[in-house]
């Protein structure tokens, strides 16, 4: 396919992103403590092989070459992810001198390449101390990640101005609390609402701090979004759309962006919880002005209603015959446009960031080199999305790939590969694929463009 950026602006973001328990390692140095996340993949069964991420691709110690290599792709911006239990151990106090010190390094080298940096917040990384004391589905976690948000931005926001709070809240509740297929792994319905609740709650506490120290910062948060549509046009599945849509799309677009709850998945989480946990003034907390949204995008949801009596209201469709990626996802490039659509036609005007977006491949390095047109072609169609979605009026404004390294999957630990640059896990060699290349003449086209040359 020909992909025209010819028409996106001289300061559209080409970026990249990481997250810090995926990639920094040093979990025990410099007095940074354990995470939900170390707990977890401590625990025999939860993580494929055993994988950890005490090493990951030992970042925070090669991280120096490792900004070196995001100047040779022409990146102008990298998103990372501050680790809270490296900056506030255990979640409480001041910060620790140490971890702080590696974000000061890593931004100011970021600044003297010429890479701006973007900072997310909370990317799953809990401190172990405060899920002791109840996680997320406790009101005070709340209160105390807009205490870390602080300690981070007093300690780099003269310089940090592109903050994100939350990555994905849909993924650090409801995998972490309700599925227990994410970490701290547990399996109740009910505290899941209430750390969904909590997390956003955390996230309007924490604009409000950034807002406070950092005056010119501009702050967002990311969601996970997919469009979820019906096996069929029989209009016997909307109900299973509408119930998905809700608890994965509207449970935190109207709240962060309208400012109240939707009634109609209030009214079907009723069986699970009375919603005590929401105070009066919660609303307008998480309803915080923000400067943009951003949206990470896979894939789409195919639903249908339940085929027997007494079974599940929803079932999804797992073959919807389109290709797939090597974590059995679907290719759907549409998709993007229509989850924007949704965005455009139904909160109130944002900037849109993609802050995440790629896909795991079976990769292998041959001589040298790794060959990934899947992952190519893959980056390409969705970008054709994204110039769609501008062609038709929506504030877009940066594209960050997911990710910059092959690194730790979470459950899947080392299993699956996002990266467009490989990482060999034993010698810790970076060597970047077909697609770091691809996108790094991608932006070197745009900026020759722009500038005429």
């Amino acid at each position: 396919m020909t992909l025209d950026i010819s028409g996106l602006p001289a300061d559209f973001c080409w970026g990249a992103a990481t997250s810090s328990y995926q990639i920094e390692g040093a979990a025990d140095e410099d007095g940074r403590t354990p995470s939900i996340w170390d707990t977890f993949a401590a625990t025999p069964g939860r993580v494929a092989n055993g994988d950890d991420g005490a090493i990951a691709i030992d970042h925070y110690h090669r991280w120096r070459d490792d900004l070196d290599l995001m100047t040779e792709l022409g990146l102008n911006a990298y998103r990372f992810s501050v680790a809270w239990p490296r900056v506030q151990p255990d979640g409480a106090g001041t910060g620790n001198a140490p971890g702080i010190a590696f974000y000061d390094r890593l931004v100011d080298g970021l600044l003297e390449r010429g890479i701006t940096p973007w900072a997310t917040l909370y990317h799953w990384d809990l401190p172990e101390a405060l899920e002791q004391a109840g996680g997320w589905p406790q009101r005070e976690t709340a209160e105390r990640f807009a205490d870390y948000t602080a300690i981070i931005a007093e300690a780099v926001g003269d310089r940090l101005k592109h903050w994100i709070t939350l990555n994905e809240p849909w993924c650090a509740a409801f995998l972490g609390y309700a599925s227990g297929l994410h970490a701290p792994g547990r399996t109740d319905p009910a505290e899941a609402v209430a750390a969904s609740h909590h997390l956003m709650l955390g996230h309007g506490l924490a604009v409000q701090r950034l807002r406070e120290i950092v005056p010119d910062a501009q702050v967002g948060v990311t969601v996970n979004l997919y469009p979820i549509t019906p096996v069929d046009d029989s209009g016997r599945h909307d109900d299973a759309v509408r119930r998905i849509d809700g608890i994965m799309n509207r449970w935190f677009l109207d709240p962060m962006l309208k400012g109240s709850y939707p009634k109609d998945v209030l009214a079907d989480l009723a069986p699970v919880t009375d919603a005590g946990f929401i105070r009066d003034g919660d609303t307008a907390t998480i309803a915080q002005p923000l400067d943009f949204l951003g949206v990470n995008y896979y894939t789409r949801h195919v639903v249908g209603a339940g085929l027997w009596p007494g079974t599940a209201a929803v079932r999804f469709q797992l073959d919807n015959g389109l290709p797939r990626t090597a974590t059995g996802w679907d290719i759907d490039p549409a998709g993007l446009v229509d989850v924007l659509s949704q965005v455009q036609r139904d909160y109130p005007s944002i900037p849109v960031y993609l802050t995440e977006n790629g896909a795991a491949f079976d990769d292998e390095v041959v001589d040298g080199t790794v060959h990934d047109a899947d992952r190519i072609d893959f980056i390409q169609s969705h970008l054709a999305s994204l110039v769609m979605m501008r062609d038709r009026g929506m504030d877009v404004r940066g594209y960050f790939a997911w990710s910059l390294w092959d690194n730790f999957e979470w459950a899947e630990g080392y299993d699956k590969r996002f990266g467009i640059v490989h990482v060999d896990y034993e010698t810790q060699v970076r060597t970047p694929k077909d697609s770091a290349r691809w996108y790094a003449d991608l932006i070197g086209t745009h900026r020759a463009g722009i500038l005429g040359t």
